[in-house]
């Protein structure tokens, strides 16, 4: 009797208890399904791929499906070194702390800006404007300063590189770097492109002897059809700077790539005295002190030697706690960076206003 009520009874409680366990188990993975479907949504792409039917513009397009948008636009690959040589942040130098240069400025604002903010007026005169300048002059004379004050002045794209970022290890780079630079610019145009030292690529050509000097060499011969070459450059200007025109290939400099040539001679009597005001308008100046004496003297001195005067004698005062710069302290850096003057008063007996921390520093 008890097997029978074993056979009879025991499988019913047995799929009882299976069925349970099956309704469990089951809404176990359900929950587990709807998880993994959740983080498979969250792993995939945002975007479904579509059609695209018609493109209208630059930023609006037709597409098959009714539920996709454009969202976005894949930017062309550019070399990372191209895009750091955009200038961001304008310059804060301005033209007005320019001392002096006043036919440079004119010429380089009729050559360079001119052209990018009233094209039609060298439409109406029947000629094309100038496709670039070079600055060259004396190392301190305002070639790069000026560059700067053209960056802050115009809204135009401003790119800066340096000759020696042109030449590169291996071979083909350099002139790719070229070709990449003049394409960004004309992407971004109006635009204006200024190389400073260009004569670490722009030197005469001659028989080259390694590898090296015929990669430089070539990239130098695509600087030169980048800029007057098949392709219009219109709206992109080239500013080049060097202290060495001299050393520089003839075909760089002829008219059609580099149309105006611009010197920065050594400062004059006028020059210095304006260099020598915009330098000294925010320092604190003693009674005795007399900038003429130092702008009337014959030596020859760039308007960096200026700079350094000034903030040396600032840095001077500073090292004697004093709040105002005095005239011995303009005259010691005076004597230091240009090496005169100083036979007139350092010999002894030594004045009573030559303090010990002066004449420490000729010793």
């Amino acid at each position: 009797m008890l097997d029978i009520w074993r056979v009879c009874v025991g499988p019913p409680l047995a799929l009882h208890r299976w069925a349970a366990k099956g309704v469990f188990w089951t809404k176990g993975q359900e929950k587990a399904e709807e998880d993994r479907s959740k983080v498979d949504d969250l792993r995939g792409s945002p975007m479904s791929v579509g059609n695209l039917e018609e493109l209208i513009d630059e930023n609006h397009a037709i597409v098959s499906s009714s539920v996709l948008s454009v969202v976005g636009l894949l930017q062309d690959e550019v070399d990372p070194m191209v895009s750091v040589m955009k200038v961001e942040k304008a310059p804060l130098e301005s033209y007005a702390d320019i001392g002096g240069l006043d036919a440079q400025i004119q010429e380089i604002k009729e050559a360079v800006e001119l052209p990018l903010t009233h094209p039609e007026l060298y439409e109406d005169i029947g000629i094309r404007p100038p496709k670039g300048v070079i600055l060259y002059g004396e190392p301190g004379t305002g070639k790069t300063l000026l560059a700067k004050a053209v960056a802050n002045s115009t809204s135009a794209t401003f790119l800066r590189v340096v000759g020696s970022e042109l030449i590169q290890k291996y071979l083909g780079d350099g002139p790719k770097l070229v070709r990449e630079l003049f394409r960004v610019a004309d992407d971004l145009s109006p635009s204006i492109v200024f190389i400073d030292e260009i004569d670490a690529i722009g030197t005469k050509r001659y028989d080259a002897h390694s590898g090296g000097e015929r990669e430089i060499q070539r990239t130098m011969l695509e600087l030169l059809n980048q800029l007057d070459g098949f392709d219009s450059r219109g709206d992109v200007k080239v500013i080049l700077a060097t202290n060495r025109i001299e050393s520089l290939d003839p075909a760089l400099l002829r008219p059609g790539r580099i149309d105006r040539k611009i010197e920065f001679p050594l400062p004059d009597i006028k020059t210095r005295r304006r260099i020598f005001q915009i330098h000294t308008s925010r320092m604190t100046l003693a009674d005795d002190v007399n900038l003429e004496e130092f702008v009337m003297t014959k030596d020859e001195f760039s308007g960096a030697d200026i700079k350094a005067i000034c903030t040396e004698a600032g840095l001077l005062a500073l090292r004697e706690r004093r709040m105002k710069v005095r005239y011995i302290q303009f005259l010691v850096e005076f004597s230091l960076n240009l090496g005169t003057m100083a036979g007139e008063i350092f010999q002894p007996p030594f004045p009573s206003f030559v303090s010990e921390t002066l004449f420490s520093r000729f010793i």
